[in-house]
């Protein structure tokens, strides 16, 4: 379900850096980051609270831009890129999930993982086909009248992957995507992932659980905002 472009790496990063400014002392959260996320791949970043993690996710994501160095996502330098340029990424190419699920309480089940696809300007028609194929590829196409609060974390975050599929992306960045769930749905939520990596999906899952980083094909370890593995 992946985009193709000429590139084996989705995300390359060079000498990656992120530094705030509190008063006039000078805070690096992130120094010198090297990494390369490969097409196809599934890797996880692994740290304690407070190691960049956060940080990190938020520039792969689009979400914001590094201090130094350079981020390349499908070949385009994100540092050059204007907000609007960013924002076309962030909703083209990243399916995005989070451990809050952040699905919308007013809207169904169908119409939020219909949103990306009206902000990315799909025909209707084209939309309602989408939303139904994901919908039934997660068994949850009986339950897309439904509101958040009337199913369960586990179908909460189904939906919320369903989201993140609907529109293709390049990759699949997860933070944290079962922090919110028992054992039992963890696995559950786990085994999605690993279907999704069979399926020749990218996927970057972002956590600070050994056994879920363990499910990864590649893992990278952060120690106060540098890469120690």
């Amino acid at each position: 379900m992946s985009n193709a472009t000429s590139t084996t790496a989705v995300i390359q990063t060079r000498n990656l850096c992120k530094s705030y400014f509190l008063a006039k002392e000078r805070i690096d959260v992130l120094r010198n980051i090297e990494l390369t996320v490969p097409r196809g791949a599934y890797m996880a970043i692994m740290g304690h609270s407070g190691a960049g993690k956060s940080t990190l996710l938020n520039i792969l994501g689009c979400l914001d831009k590094p201090t130094d160095g350079e981020y390349l996502f499908n070949d385009r330098l994100v540092n050059s890129m204007s907000q609007s340029g960013l924002a076309d990424v962030r909703n083209r190419d990243i399916g995005f999930v989070f451990q809050s699920f952040n699905l919308l309480p007013k809207l169904d089940v169908a119409s939020n993982v219909e949103l990306p696809l009206i902000y990315a300007n799909v025909a209707r028609r084209e939309r309602q086909k989408r939303v139904r194929e994901i919908l039934e590829r997660f068994g949850l196409w009986e339950r897309r009248a439904h509101k958040p609060s009337e199913i369960s974390g586990g179908q909460k975050q189904r939906v919320a992957i369903a989201r993140a599929l609907v529109k293709k992306p390049s990759i699949i960045l997860a933070d944290e995507p079962t922090g919110n769930l028992d054992s039992h749905t963890s696995e559950e939520i786990l085994a999605v992932f690993d279907e999704l990596h069979r399926d020749g999906n990218t996927i970057l899952v972002i956590t600070h659980e050994s056994d879920i980083a363990a499910r990864a094909a590649g893992l990278i370890r952060l120690v106060d905002g540098a890469i120690a593995a």
